[in-house]
């Protein structure tokens, strides 16, 4: 009778079809449980953030900063930026980066591997920066935060390196979710501004993460948004022009925001301890007056698209924010941008809207159109990410009336910022030969395929000196390459075509010939490679970058984790990888 053989569902197993390209079904279940995961520490976060306010804030709010008296609003941020500056001091250089520009550079030059450090710290400075009442947002601290642990979680079951990039993405789309409710703006984010490519692998495991973490959140806090506006359109076509206009002046501030934020490294001969009460001393004046400015700003965007505020606040929120935000951020504070450019937008855009207004009373549409618009327009040019703006704008408003308008001034906004600022996405400040390194087609396609999808497993390992016997024993199971061991361990190991190795001992297949004499593996003609080490786990990229810094044309590829205990699984050739991104580039591959 005929045996049928049950699926293999060993975590060997799984691992080894996550090395492929096209590992479908085993990503969709990793973004499950990333949603699962990132959404509950957004929860954690936000409940974290609602305890420390009941200690202080009027009612437990973290973000009722207008109802503490001015001398306690304006110094907060002093007392934030020592607990911040005293946490950092204490650690090194390389555990003070947080947020999604680490992430970014995470997954750039490191395959998506986090430190443990550097996750400590986004807790401690994403709270005491958000209850300071500095201006920051909770976005940055959410993303790092999930994408940081979805990838510690793929790091421990020993994953490979391919689909820690997907588990970076899942984190940041799940972490964007379940701070706004906006599962798909969390998803384009996640492709277009993190891993800057559109694929159907990347896609669908992306989206079960936004989803997941959008339910998560909703469980706890519910689905109300901080608010809708469904019915509001823009009415006559003749607002275009303003709306043109008004796009071209958000695009101007985004681009000073991003210059004022990236002056950090002319600020380096100062004090680091000066840099840092500056902030707090700046903060904390402009919040005596306008405590609009500090925290989240949430609420702060709440009143100013329903026509709650007056125009010296508004004009405060715009300016005032958008610049203390960019000033903490080039003084070395790593807050989180993505909420204060939100806020700042929406007054910048309600403030031209009310200008309009002036200059068409019978014509223009309401101030809160253009708030809502330049809530876009300042998100999109700032992060050079329109479609995330754009989605962030729909699910934030349910107002499929505003895509329209807000397809154009997003559009000019990002231009403005791009074209007449130079300044390129927030995020994207590593670059390397004018380009990043996520931006480069062949560093993408390699970076989604692990070494086991590539490598060469039939092999055989033998000593180099070894008798006709041992070199035909060798060659009974059909080998591809004989690695041969050195004789001085500092000297790496040598890859031979098996089939040198056979074509030697039949042209030398003599009657008379000494079997017990010695045969040099390293003497004989054939093809011969220098090999380097390499882990399981990585990726294409990582072995082609390898390939090129040790100078071989192949890498063996080590398995086991104990240093004296390893195996050799595998053996990987440049030939192999480029034969691999040819196939999968080419229009039948």
């Amino acid at each position: 009778m005929p045996r049928f053989s049950l699926p293999d569902f060993s975590l060997d197993s799984f691992r080894r079809q996550l090395a492929n390209v096209d590992a479908l079904p085993q990503l969709c279940v990793l973004g499950v449980v990333s949603g699962l995961i990132t959404g509950g520490l957004m929860v954690t976060f936000r409940l974290l953030l609602a305890l420390g306010a009941l200690v202080f804030m009027p009612d437990g709010n973290p973000e009722a900063f207008e109802q503490l008296p001015p001398w306690g609003r304006a110094l907060l941020p002093l007392l934030a930026v020592t607990l911040i500056g005293l946490w950092l001091w204490r650690q090194p250089p390389a555990s003070r980066k947080i947020g999604v520009t680490h992430v970014i550079e995470r997954l750039t030059y490191h395959q998506g591997r986090f430190p443990m450090r550097n996750w400590l710290t986004q807790w401690w400075v994403g709270l005491i920066s958000v209850l300071g009442g500095l201006s920051a947002g909770r976005e940055g601290p959410a993303i790092h935060l999930g994408a940081a642990a979805v990838s510690g979680l793929g790091q421990k079951l020993k994953l490979p390196h391919n689909s820690l990039r997907v588990l970076v993405a899942c984190g940041t789309a799940a972490a964007i979710s379940a701070s706004f409710h906006t599962p798909v703006a969390g998803v384009i984010f996640a492709m277009e501004v993190v891993m800057m490519e559109y694929t159907i692998v990347g896609f669908m495991p992306v989206i079960l993460a936004s989803t997941m973490g959008a339910v998560v959140a909703q469980l706890v806090f519910g689905t109300e948004r901080a608010f809708q506006a469904s019915d509001v359109a823009l009415g006559s076509l003749v607002n275009l022009p303003w709306l043109v206009v008004s796009a071209l002046v958000i695009g101007l501030l985004a681009g000073l925001f991003v210059r004022v934020a990236r002056f950090g490294p002319r600020l380096e001969r100062v004090p680091w301890g000066v840099r840092f009460a500056l902030v707090g001393v700046v903060v904390g004046a402009v919040a005596w007056w306008y405590p609009q400015i500090q925290g989240m700003g949430y609420d702060t965007l709440a009143l100013t698209l329903s026509g709650g505020l007056p125009l010296d606040v508004l004009l405060a929120v715009a300016i005032g924010k958008l610049l203390l935000t960019a000033g903490a951020v080039a003084c070395g504070i790593p807050v989180s941008i993505i909420g204060p450019v939100l806020v700042a937008g929406a007054a910048t855009g309600t403030l031209l809207g009310l200008l309009g207004a002036h200059l068409m009373p019978s014509l223009a549409a309401g101030p809160e159109v253009y708030g809502m618009l330049g809530m876009a327009a300042m998100m999109g040019a700032v992060l050079q990410a329109p479609l995330a703006a754009l989605m962030a704008l729909l699910e934030l408003t349910n107002n499929p009336n505003i895509i329209l308008p807000g397809m154009l001034a997003v559009v000019v906004a990002g231009l403005t910022s791009r074209q007449l600022c130079r300044c390129d996405g927030f995020f994207i400040s590593v670059t390397r030969h004018g380009l990043h390194p996520l931006q480069q087609p062949l560093m993408q396609a390699l970076s989604r395929v692990s070494v086991p999808a590539v490598m060469e497993r039939n092999l055989v390992r033998t000593s180099r000196m070894v008798t006709r016997d041992q070199a035909s024993a060798l060659l009974e199971s059909n080998p591809a390459w004989v690695l041969i061991e050195r004789s001085v361990a500092d000297k790496p190991l040598l890859a031979l075509k098996a089939a040198d190795l056979a074509r030697w001992l039949l042209e030398h297949d003599e009657a008379d010939a000494d079997d017990s004499a010695l045969l040099d593996l390293v003497e004989i003609p054939g093809q011969r490679l220098d090999m380097a080490p390499i882990h399981l786990q990585a990726t294409l990229t990582e072995a082609f970058d390898r390939l090129n810094d040790k100078a071989v044309d192949a890498l063996y590829v080590e398995h086991g984790h104990r240093p004296k205990n390893k195996r050799i699984s595998g053996i990987i050739t440049r030939d192999a990888i480029e034969r691999h991104y040819r196939f999968s580039d080419s229009p039948h591959g």
